[in-house]
Parts: structure tokens; C-alpha cells; sequence
């Protein structure tokens, strides 16, 4: 049986049914705020979406390998990213309830300006453009190697039908189909790891004892992921637009859920890069060790794919949406919302033709947005407009030193793998925080 004709046979049937059951909005609230008759989400529903919308194609491929590189040590590594939520829920929180702010943009503009919101849309737009092609990689990459028609083919179909239910509904659509979308991942999680335990034959004390607690085994990214949560959930607009939709006691509560929930999904789905190791696989873990239990656990998996990706994707678009038509007051009307919509879908899919590096997104950019570090987490604190230029293009150039490698050596204290992320990121908050208060400073 070839699984690639049954891959096809999911994406088509999952992509149709979620368009069906879709809300259909009505009205600009409906799809750029996800308000049905005047209710605006409720826990459950903001918790479940929060999780599945970051629990996505690219941050599951990423556990899975790193539970192959450094054992459950790189799964807990790569779950500290998810404090990013419990940091937003309380910074958010409190820009509502203390700052009366409205909305991130409400707060810059308010703040620091006009030229603020420029930068701050600018980087943003980047990041939503990355969520596009990098996670519909993952898709074609079930589908077919890279530059096949396969892979191609796979991945122009994805965006196109998850693209059609997106615009039936704007933010509706992204909410109400995130939460079936959050029941069918645990539930095949579930199996997979059923299977792994059972079949597999492993055992959870390997689970436990398959990493080592060293700088070099894991410990560098887990620093770096904690240190880039303090200013790496406010240039993502999926998070924060749902930040600004239910209650404030709410939301808070349903960011706190999230950021444990959310981790543990990240930890768990690295079991599978964890077996994989232990059974001395090599390439994709995910991948192998759906190859190695059969077609059916290949198909879960793909299927897992398939529903973190399209739920990550339809967020882009509402939020691209919202960020154009709303925030940028490009025209706040459903068809402007619309056409948004699809200019994202064409432009994000683009780098996939230019052979973009898909697993280097959430580091590189993690690290160029260290700069909003200070800019939110002393949020009301008085300092000049300048303080907002003078932080965040500190933070796009230690960015650029990651990027280019050109960060020096003497300053980077630890060893291994992940080393020189955490310590430009060390320096570099450091250097953004001093440099975001100097004009206060200097004034006084």
C-alpha cells in the first residue's frame, strides 16, 4: 500500500471538512475577532487554540529531532520556549487592564510612535511570512523530496484548501477549527505514543535517563529558548491577537494553561525523537519512526502534520489579516480582510521555490526581536521614544551577528551545540535593557 495516496486522501478530506463546518463571518467582528453573537471565546476554546496554534509543524519536526539529538533533554529544551506564553498572558494582562491599551499597536503608537509601528509591522510581517513556507515545507516533505512535483504539488494544495477556509471565516474559522484541530493531535499522539511504549517496547525509565544535563547535551538552547520568551511571543501576532479577544482575567488564566499544556505537548511528541534514537535511527525522526511501525503510524503522523501546519497556517492568514486591514487601517472591512489574505498566501509560498532554510526561522528571528524585550516587559515605565530605536535595532544587530557568525569567540563561554545562540542572546538583551534606559537616564 502506498502511503503517499492515502497522505493525499487526509489532506483532501481533513482540508473539505474543516471548510464545511467552517463559520461563515458576517460581519467585520466575526472575522477579525472571532465574536459569535456578541461572545467572544471562552476558556477552553482561547486555551486550545493558543496550544495548536504553536504546536506546529515546524516546532513538532524540531522535537522530535532534537529528542533524537539529545534525548529528553532536547524535548525540555525546546518546550522552554512555551514560558512565552505565561510572559505574554501577564504582560498583556496587565497593558489591559492597567494601560487600558487595546491592542499591541495601540500600546507603540501610544507610547513610541508612529515610526515604531512601522518597524514593529515590519518585523511582524516577516515573521508571518516565515510561518507560511516553513511549515508547509514540512508538509511537502511527507509528500515527496525536495524540488519533486510531489513535493511541490503537496504543498500548493495544502496552502490553497486551508487558504479557502480561512476566508469563509477570518479569525472564526481559525478559532473553531484550532480546537477540533487540538482533539485530534492529542488523540494521535496518543496512539503514536501508545505504540512506542508497547510495540516499540519502550521503557519510561529511558525516556528519563536518554539525556545528559550538560551545556553541550541540550542546556544551551533551554537558556536561550527561556531568555528569548521574555521578547519572542510579542512579535508573533497568532499569540498576541488572541490576547486582546475574551476577558483579560480570562485570557490571562487561559496563556498560563497554555504555556504548561503547551510545553508538555513539545516534550511528549519528543519521545518520538527519543525511540528513534534509542533504535539508532538517523535523517527525520518523526518520519523514520513512522517508516519503522508501518503505514498506519506513518499516516498519524502525517495526519499530525497535516492538522498542526493547517492550524498554524489559517492563524497566519486571520493575523496577517487583522494586521493590514485593522492595526495598519489599510480598511477594516471583510473583503480588504480577504484579499489580504490571499497576497499572504502567494508571497509566503514563494521562498519555497528559492529553497528557503526551514528549520533556522524560529532561532534567527527569536533573536533578532530580542530588542522588545524591555519595550514590553517595562511596559510602563516613562522613557523617551528613542529608547524603543535604540533597543530593538541593538537586538536586530546581534541578529545579524548569529546570522553571519561573526559574533566573537571570547564571549561565548560555553560549549556545544546551541552555545553561540545562547550567549549572543545573553549579551545581547543585556546590551538592548542598557540601552533602552540610557536616555531616561541621560534626561535625568
Amino acid at each position: 500500500m502506498n502511503p503517499v495516496y492515502w497522505q493525499w486522501w487526509l489532506l483532501i478530506f481533513s482540508s473539505i471538512a474543516l471548510f464545511i463546518i467552517s463559520p461563515r463571518a458576517r460581519s467585520k467582528n466575526q472575522f477579525f475577532s472571532a465574536t459569535l453573537g456578541r461572545k467572544a471565546p471562552g476558556f477552553l476554546t482561547l486555551t486550545g487554540s493558543l496550544i495548536i496554534s504553536w504546536v506546529f509543524a515546524k516546532s513538532i519536526t524540531n522535537a522530535a529531532n532534537l529528542g533524537l539529538d539529545f534525548g529528553i533533554v532536547g524535548g525540555l529544551a525546546y518546550a522552554g520556549y512555551y514560558l512565552s506564553f505565561a510572559v505574554a498572558g501577564v504582560v498583556i494582562y496587565l497593558l489591559r487592564t492597567k494601560g487600558g491599551y487595546r491592542s499591541i499597536h495601540h500600546f507603540l503608537i501610544s507610547k513610541f510612535g508612529r515610526g515604531a509601528i512601522a518597524i514593529f509591522s515590519i518585523l511582524i510581517s516577516i515573521r508571518l511570512f516565515n510561518e507560511v513556507w516553513s511549515n508547509t515545507m514540512v508538509i511537502g516533505s511527507y509528500f515527496g523530496d525536495i524540488g519533486t512535483s510531489e513535493y511541490y504539488w503537496s504543498i500548493l494544495v495544502f496552502t490553497g484548501l486551508t487558504l479557502a477556509y480561512a476566508i469563509k471565516g477570518g479569525l472564526s474559522s481559525s478559532i473553531f477549527t484550532d480546537v477540533i484541530q487540538m482533539v485530534l493531535f492529542g488523540l494521535m499522539l496518543f496512539v503514536i505514543l501508545a505504540c512506542i511504549f508497547s510495540i516499540g517496547e519502550l521503557e519510561v525509565s529511558e525516556v528519563v535517563n536518554s539525556g545528559t544535563w550538560s551545556m553541550s547535551t541540550g542546556l544551551n538552547l533551554l537558556l536561550a529558548a527561556l531568555l528569548q520568551s521574555f521578547s519572542y511571543p510579542f512579535h508573533d501576532p497568532v499569540l498576541t491577537d488572541r490576547g486582546f479577544i475574551s476577558n483579560p482575567k480570562v485570557t490571562l488564566k487561559s496563556f498560563l494553561y497554555s504555556s504548561v499544556f503547551g510545553g508538555l505537548c513539545i516534550v511528549l511528541f519528543s519521545i518520538i525523537g527519543v525511540y528513534a534514537q534509542k533504535e539508532g535511527m538517523a535523517g527525520q525522526a518523526a518520519v523514520e519512526v513512522g517508516k519503522a511501525f508501518g503505514v498506519g503510524i506513518l499516516l498519524i503522523i502525517n495526519f499530525i502534520m497535516i492538522t498542526s501546519a493547517a492550524s498554524t497556517l489559517d492563524s497566519t492568514f486571520s493575523s496577517s489579516s487583522k494586521l493590514l486591514s485593522v492595526d495598519l487601517k489599510l480598511g477594516k472591512t471583510v473583503r480588504i480582510g480577504r484579499l489580504v489574505m490571499v497576497g499572504v498566501a502567494v508571497l509566503g509560498t514563494i521562498p519555497i521555490f528559492l529553497e528557503a532554510e526551514i528549520l533556522s526561522a524560529t532561532t534567527i528571528s527569536g533573536t533578532m526581536v530580542i530588542g522588545l524585550t524591555p519595550v514590553f516587559i517595562f511596559w510602563n515605565k516613562k522613557v523617551p521614544k528613542i529608547s524603543f530605536y535604540l533597543s530593538v535595532f541593538c537586538g536586530l544587530l546581534f541578529g545579524l551577528l548569529l546570522v553571519f557568525e561573526t559574533f566573537p569567540k571570547n564571549l561565548i563561554l560555553t560549549e556545544g551545540p546551541y552555545a553561540e545562540l545562547l550567549w549572543i542572546n545573553v549579551w545581547g538583551i543585556l546590551s538592548c535593557i542598557i540601552l533602552f534606559f540610557i536616555p531616561k537616564w541621560i534626561k535625568k
